[in-house]
């Protein structure tokens, strides 16, 4: 999963905050950076229309990318998975776990988040640096790869069973001194406390879940916990991947909007 901004666990991607605030109506650009920022260092974004070789800054991109008519979807591909990413951005958005696409009227871009992490474990830093990549209209490969948001939340009912009988198979919170804290933090974590703008029920819904699912497969692979024996571990790795890939699909669908 690519890396969540400075905020409460487990929270959204960078890009998934972007793509929901690139979505609003007239959102103000202040707003949405220091949403989309955190407690980052300040975004630097290369390779934006109109600015050339300069370096130019995400309130740019938010005030280039939220006028007139638009199509904004974040996604999160991994290896073997591009999840509709267009074949252009596909390495770099791959690498990062993530990326926004946009199309307005003047064209179709990826947005890439390249995240340098300093300091330490206690007080950790991020650089982040949007890397914009020109790629052709994406709308149709994005459709066909993540389907509706509401068979995306039917997905995700089922994949909850399937990571929380994995999650209780073994035992994490009996081994691992930390667990009990985070497996407390995924069952009661709310989209109230995210940095996005209002959202509607059932993509509120879909996100909470998609994210929950996302936290509990990082606490299922940490490593081999309760299993056995190698079949066990085979066996739920399978399982939890499936989930995990579910979980990215949907966190995308919730992040899909056209704006007239």
């Amino acid at each position: 999963m690519p890396a969540s901004p400075a905020g409460d666990f487990p929270g959204l991607p960078r890009s998934a905050v972007l793509a929901l605030w690139l979505q609003a109506e007239r959102p103000a650009p202040g707003v949405v950076v220091r949403c989309v920022q955190g407690d980052d260092e300040p975004h630097t974004v290369t390779g934006l229309p109109g600015f050339g070789e300069i370096d130019a800054g995400l309130k740019d991109l938010v005030e280039a990318w939220t006028a007139g008519t638009r199509e904004v979807v974040a996604l999160q591909p991994a290896a073997g998975d591009p999840a509709g990413v267009p074949a252009a951005a596909t390495t770099a958005a791959t690498t990062a776990g993530e990326c926004v696409a946009v199309t307005t009227a003047a064209g179709s871009w990826v947005a890439v988040p390249q995240v340098t992490t300093f300091g330490s474990a206690l007080e950790p830093g991020h650089l982040v640096q949007w890397q914009v990549l020109a790629v052709p209209p994406w709308s149709t490969a994005v459709a066909g790869a993540l389907g509706s948001l509401a068979d995306a939340e039917r997905e995700l009912r089922t994949s909850l069973v399937t990571a929380t009988e994995a999650l209780d198979a073994i035992d994490v919170a009996r081994w691992r001194d930390d667990a009990a804290d985070a497996i407390e933090a995924v069952r009661t974590s709310s989209t109230e406390s995210w940095p996005v703008p209002p959202l509607d029920g059932r993509r509120a819904r879909v996100l909470q879940l998609a994210t929950r699912l996302l936290a509990i497969v990082d606490l299922a692979t940490d490593d081999d916990g309760g299993a056995v024996n190698l079949w066990q571990v085979d066996q739920r790795s399978t399982a939890l991947r499936e989930v995990e890939r579910t979980a990215r699909h949907a966190l995308a669908a919730a992040t899909y909007a056209r704006v007239p």
